[in-house]
């Protein structure tokens, strides 16, 4: 009777979270937007924060490698913390202390404090970003997974559109005497008001009080991003001194040091920081691999583009933000043609999505190439629509086709992985792209202000196409199809 009458509970519980589910979806779209925007607008906004604040070329890079390395090594936390003390409550704490961090970020008052802020708003956005992939997949039933991922295109296109347009309107605006403090500052009604709609409209999620933290392997892993990417960021502004070299090579052996104890914690049966039988499916560790690669580009030509148009170009942050909308739509308007093509073509739209992403690069540097000192953006934005349109059929069936695969039981520890990896390889693209920028920029022979910049960006964005070549190689570890993989249970 009591088994009976819990099974009739648990029907009621799983048939209420299906009638709220699209509304459920849109607070968890919320906080991807509050997370994308943080990860867009603060290069927009960078030059004029280092004139604000000062802190030097690097700052620009830490404001947003800072916050990336930090959500990447909480997001392996995150996704555990969910499947212990329920996604709905770790999304509601996320989101509170993402809220309260961005009010912090705005009221900083030097380089310091402010990546400070950027690093713990980075941590509580761990805890919050998980819990959204894992509460789908407990809300929708399997025919309605794929539209429900796919609502993810649209809303964070037209963030990528919205985002640094609005960012560089409010610094320019300088609303209240606060110039690039609102930035922050605009998070804070838009997390009061998912918080609120999350209260009402988040289904209770199930616990396992019996699982618990890996503590000591996310320590590893945090160290050895940090060991990565910091070299890669402070190295030229230092002259790569020899303890650059010896942080990158410990930061690859923290890596192997983590892989190690996951699997003798394993073994003897003790809990992990990513559930391991993850790693037998091909599906989800080429999607780390090939999510590291793409991600990495993506971040890594924004900071150049962004940095191109102020500095070298001399725009203003609203103009600047102006100047991406062509990239933003093509990517806009690639997520919604992939609607219908993912599901029947799967990984070959993907493919199809990187040789263009691969065109646009090539184009955009062969347009810099031609129009010389007098470049307009008018005349780059032919390639940045082919950039973005390429960008929005590549990610479209991306997490469809990583995710296929995952079990219930493991969507919390893939969503956090898969999520971590994505925010370590934007970091590391913009390590590694912004250095090349600046180290071109300084050892440019051209004899204007925007042919040295012209040259820096041209070097930097075909590294950036290196990467998306490194991603289309690696898309043969993903499944054909999303659904043929999950049938399969690979």
């Amino acid at each position: 009777m009591t088994d009976h009458l819990t099974g009739t509970v648990a029907a009621a519980a799983t048939r209420a979270a299906y009638a709220l589910r699209w509304p459920a979806l849109f607070v968890i779209l919320a906080a991807e937007v509050m997370d994308l925007l943080d990860a867009l607008i603060t290069s927009i906004a960078g030059p004029t924060i280092v004139r604000d604040l000062g802190g030097g070329e690097t700052l620009i890079q830490w404001l947003a490698a800072g916050y990336t390395i930090a959500m990447a090594s909480g997001l392996l936390i995150g996704g555990r913390l969910g499947d212990i003390y329920g996604r709905r409550r770790m999304f509601l704490l996320g989101m509170a202390g993402f809220t309260l961090m961005s009010l912090a970020c705005a009221l900083a008052q030097s380089p310091e404090m402010l990546v400070g802020f950027r690093i713990l708003q980075g941590l509580v956005g761990a805890v919050m970003l998980p819990q959204g992939l894992g509460l789908i997949k407990e809300m929708f039933p399997p025919e309605e997974i794929a539209a429900a991922f796919g609502a993810f295109g649209p809303i964070m296109g037209l963030s990528a559109v919205g985002g640094p347009i609005l960012a560089g309107f409010l610094v320019d605006a300088d609303l209240f005497g606060w110039a690039w403090r609102t930035i922050f500052a605009i998070n804070i009604p838009i997390g009061l008001a998912a918080i609120a709609a999350g209260l009402k409209v988040l289904p209770p999620s199930r616990q396992d009080r019996s699982l618990h933290v890996d503590l000591t392997s996310a320590m590893v892993a945090s160290a050895a991003m940090a060991l990565l990417i910091y070299p890669l960021i402070q190295g030229r502004e230092l002259g790569w001194p020899a303890w650059c070299f010896v942080m990158e090579a410990a930061g690859l052996a923290m890596f192997g040091l983590f892989a190690v104890i996951e699997r003798r914690r394993d073994r003897a049966g003790l809990p992990t920081l990513v559930t391991p039988t993850l790693f037998g499916k091909r599906a989800f560790t080429g999607g780390l691999l090939t999510g590291m690669a793409l991600f990495g580009s993506l971040m890594g030509m924004s900071i150049v583009f962004t940095l191109f148009v102020q500095y070298g170009l001399g725009y203003s942050p609203f103009r600047a933000g102006l100047a991406g909308i062509a990239q933003a739509v093509g990517m806009v308007i690639g997520f919604v043609a992939a609607q219908p093509l993912n599901q029947k073509l799967g990984r070959t739209l993907m493919q199809g999505g990187l040789v263009l992403t691969l065109a646009g690069y090539a184009a955009f540097v062969l347009t810099l190439s031609l129009a010389g000192d007098g470049v307009r953006i008018w005349a780059m934005s032919p390639s940045l629509v082919v950039m973005g349109l390429g960008l929005g059929l590549t990610m479209a069936p991306f997490f469809d086709l990583v995710l296929a695969g995952v079990d219930d039981k493991e969507s919390g520890s893939a969503s956090g992985a898969l999520t971590s990896v994505q925010q370590l390889g934007g970091a590391f693209g913009i390590a590694v792209l912004g250095t090349v920028f600046f180290h071109v920029l300084d050892g440019s022979s051209a004899g204007t202000r925007v042919g040295a910049f012209r040259d820096a960006a041209s070097v930097s964005m075909w590294v950036g196409a290196g990467l998306v070549v490194v991603a289309f190689a690696l898309t043969y570890l993903l499944p054909l199809r999303a659904r043929e993989d999950a049938a399969l249970g690979h």
